[in-house]
């Protein structure tokens, strides 16, 4: 009687054990701090598809960038120091004017509030910009500018990739045509210091990328050899995105 005793409490204890092992397991995708969790803790029904805390986030981004970009647009034209800065400078005011207005209406159809005030941050660079004189104005406008743009590039990105929300996603196009286009006047202005910005980039980087080897000095690496082409498939674009309307704040 003993021995069976002993045997069920054996039993019971492994059962107790494989299922405080695999419980986890089965759970983890609901437990509360998992990624997935958060977003459906995070995220809200609207009509266009959820709308996450990710890309609330991503809107209001998107609104800061111009409430400071547009601004230092408008300061380098007006200064108009050399025509490649006078250039990048318009784009960012067109840019901007468009995005700006893309947002409030994208924001108003969600219900969402936007921020009227860049981040400190934001006008300590627009300080910066105001202080500066000369050589010194130039390389701060294209460095600062084609920092910011080049973080804000990989979020547009991300939410492209992520989002489930249309309207979200619309305005992602957007952007991403938008921060491309300034990435591209900012350095042709031939000012962008690429080793800061690689080092930069390297300094956030949380793991090593896996690669070839580098060339030997004096070797001369055999040529590759050509892909033969093949007639490239034919896709009808899609239409271009159409400007809000003027009244659309008033919807």
């Amino acid at each position: 009687m003993r021995s069976l005793t002993g045997t069920g409490l054996v039993v019971v204890a492994l059962t107790a054990t494989i299922a405080a092992i695999l419980f986890p397991i089965w759970s983890y995708d609901d437990r509360s701090g998992t990624g997935r969790a958060n977003l459906r803790a995070g995220s809200v029904p609207t009509q266009w598809g959820p709308l996450s805390a990710a890309d609330r986030d991503f809107v209001v981004r998107v609104r800061l960038a111009g409430l400071w970009e547009l601004p230092a647009g408008q300061q380098a034209v007006g200064r108009a120091p050399t025509t490649a800065v006078k250039v990048a400078g318009e784009h960012l005011v067109e840019g901007h004017t468009y995005l700006d207005a893309r947002v409030r209406e994208v924001a108003a159809r969600l219900s969402m509030e936007l921020p009227n005030q860049p981040t400190a941050q934001q006008q300590g660079w627009l300080k910066e910009f105001t202080e500066a004189r000369g050589r010194e104005y130039e390389t701060k406008f294209a460095n600062i500018l084609r920092r910011a743009h080049g973080k804000v590039f990989s979020l547009v990105a991300d939410i492209r990739n992520s989002t489930r929300n249309t309207l979200v996603r619309e305005l992602a196009n957007d952007a991403n045509t938008t921060v491309l286009d300034h990435i591209k006047v900012l350095e042709a202005t031939g000012l962008v210091d690429y080793d800061a910005i690689a080092d930069d980039s390297a300094a956030t980087a949380t793991a090593s990328p896996t690669g070839p080897p580098p060339p030997a000095p004096g070797v001369t690496p055999p040529p590759a050899d050509p892909v033969t082409p093949t007639p490239a498939p034919s896709f009808p674009l899609p239409p271009a995105a159409s400007r809000p309307r003027a009244d659309v704040t008033n919807r």
